[in-house]
């Protein structure tokens, strides 16, 4: 059986699923064919059900969950890894709810958790994340959220961290921040699934067991060449829970979504959302 798998160049994707899709593990009889896609490329086919597995954002996933299941492998959730918020000054908590942001995408997470967190801050801007620095700079904006690669290298660009958004979900719940998923299709068969997450858990663990073996697939795709930022990126995104969500995760996950409903920020979740 061959399954569509969609994900982004981002090292953290790169480096869990090359063994899958570059054949260094047992795929136990399944074929995948992948493309790459920004996540919020990936969200919007998302939206139409296109992909039988793909990446997909915490905040976009609440539009998408009638048809995709959270798979308990490769997820992104932590602590201190969340989006950050950042202008070229420091900014009052007037300024900042009145300022012009810049926002990786109407569905990312970091537009989620600016809504839980600044509901007022209404004056806000789509841009590719790659591209919020320079609208910074430029003064195209006067604040952004920025998320993946340049959470690292903002400091060198001369602009200031108004808020870590992880650190006030951290604050908030106690709770690891939810960032993104994998998830499949439902109408994928359960045994298929099961099997799937089985095989990206493998591709997990050989990842983190032979990570020089990864070096040309992660930073051949990556936007941000620098093998330190790259090394920074798959130590702050690929943890523990990326092996399993877990409990804690879980938690988190219907805690997120608990607030935002509840906050009208999305809909109301069906019943079930994860494989079990």
């Amino acid at each position: 059986m061959k399954l569509t798998l969609g994900f982004s160049p981002c090292p953290n994707d790169t480096f869990i699923f090359d063994a899958l899709v570059n054949g260094k593990i047992d795929t136990e009889g399944l074929e995948t064919e992948y493309f790459m896609a920004d996540v919020e490329e990936l969200n919007r086919r998302a939206f139409s059900s296109e992909a039988d597995i793909t990446k997909i954002s915490c905040h976009a996933y609440a539009y998408a969950s009638n048809d995709y299941l959270i798979l308990d492998s490769g997820s992104a959730l932590g602590y201190g890894n969340g989006p950050l918020h950042v202008a070229r000054k420091k900014l009052s908590d007037e300024e900042a709810i009145n300022a012009r942001i810049a926002i990786p995408g109407r569905f990312t997470t970091a537009n989620l958790l600016l809504s839980v967190a600044w509901p007022d801050a209404r004056n806000r801007k789509e841009y590719l994340f790659s591209d919020i620095v320079r609208a910074l700079l430029e003064d195209e904006a006067d604040a952004g959220l920025i998320i993946h690669e340049t959470r690292f290298t903002y400091t060198e660009k001369g602009l200031v961290k108004i808020a870590d958004m992880g650190e006030y979900w951290d604050r908030l719940t106690g709770l690891p921040v939810p960032l993104g998923f994998i998830v499949i299709n439902r109408r994928i068969p359960r045994d298929t699934a099961l099997k799937f997450n089985r095989i990206l858990r493998k591709s997990i663990e050989y990842a983190r067991e032979h990570s020089n073996e990864l070096q040309d697939f992660v930073s051949s795709n990556a936007r941000e060449m620098d093998k330190s930022v790259i090394n920074s990126h798959i130590g702050l995104y690929v943890n523990d829970f990326s092996l399993s969500i877990g409990q804690k995760g879980r938690k988190a996950i219907t805690e997120i979504y608990r607030t935002a409903a509840d906050k009208g920020i999305i809909p109301a979740m069906p019943s079930s959302i994860f494989l079990d």
